[in-house]
């Protein structure tokens, strides 16, 4: 049989504040904040929340939530990438982050040491509109009775995709790769991007979750040429519902990380200047 996906946080496991805290510019001197809050009215949902500011840093600001454990570690060597579902979302970019090693605080001033990060930058898939609401307004309210940003879905981002960085700069000469089997931390991230993008954010999460993919890109379901066998591809639940794919289509879309179109400077200087 196949692997089922492994629910890392969300979903039937719910989400718990106190498994998160804030790790944000404050600790350089900058005024980003960031939260992690489950809703109320739907523990199976939390939002990533708050302000990014870039005046204190010199248009360099970050805030980012991190979980809590030093003792927990996930094996995810069986596994092909991360799957986020995102229930609503707005148009920033985001940056999801794994690491494999936590070093001993320093000595001296009591601060916890940096290490490698290993991370992917996203945005959330537009929402799909059905034909016949086209010509209305469509207003869907989230779990706190607010207006949704018209953007959900789900992003898978297969393990290749994680690149490794230290202290904010993409390192190119890494001696060895991600180690799967001992995943420490994960952090979710929202950053300037050197002054691109500011201001308030917002990013609903419904859950965080491994998964295998088929030779088609479905999750819970491996292929036969990784199982070592020449028949069908096995799965561990039959239902097409399960995929990847079919989960984007009812939440609005869906697609890869790298899939997604990068904003270029003249892109963003004409939406900045002209679109106001």
């Amino acid at each position: 049989m196949g692997i089922k996906p492994k629910l890392l946080f969300g979903g039937d496991l719910k989400w718990n504040a106190s498994d998160w805290t804030a790790s944000d510019d404050r600790v350089r001197g900058g005024k980003s904040q960031s939260y992690l809050t489950p809703i109320p009215t739907d523990t199976a949902l939390a939002e990533f929340h708050g302000h990014l500011d870039i005046t204190a840093l010199g248009a360099a600001g970050f805030a980012s939530q991190r979980t809590t454990s030093a003792t927990t570690t996930w094996d995810l060597s069986a596994y092909d990438g991360i799957n986020l579902s995102i229930e609503d979302g707005d148009e920033k970019m985001y940056t999801f982050i794994l690491k494999d090693e936590l070093l001993d605080p320093d000595p001296e001033s009591g601060r916890e040491r940096a290490s490698v990060n290993w991370e992917v930058d996203f945005r959330v898939p537009e929402r799909k509109v059905e034909e016949e609401e086209e010509e209305e307004e469509v207003v869907v309210v989230d779990g706190k009775g607010r207006r949704k940003e018209g953007r959900a879905g789900a992003v898978y981002m297969p393990w290749k995709d994680f690149k490794p960085t230290y202290r904010g700069r993409e390192m190119k000469d890494v001696e060895k790769p991600i180690d799967l089997e001992s995943i420490r931390r994960v952090s979710l991230m929202t950053r300037s991007f050197f002054g691109t993008q500011e201001g308030d954010f917002s990013l609903t999460l419904r859950s965080i979750e491994a998964v295998t993919v088929d030779k088609e890109g479905e999750d819970g379901c491996v292929s036969a040429e990784k199982t070592g066998g020449d028949g069908e591809d096995q799965c561990s639940d039959p239902d097409p519902g399960n995929s990847i794919r079919k989960r984007s289509e009812e939440l609005g879309g869906g697609m890869t990380a790298q899939q997604q179109p990068s904003q270029s400077w003249l892109q963003w200087i004409w939406a900045r200047c002209f679109k106001r």
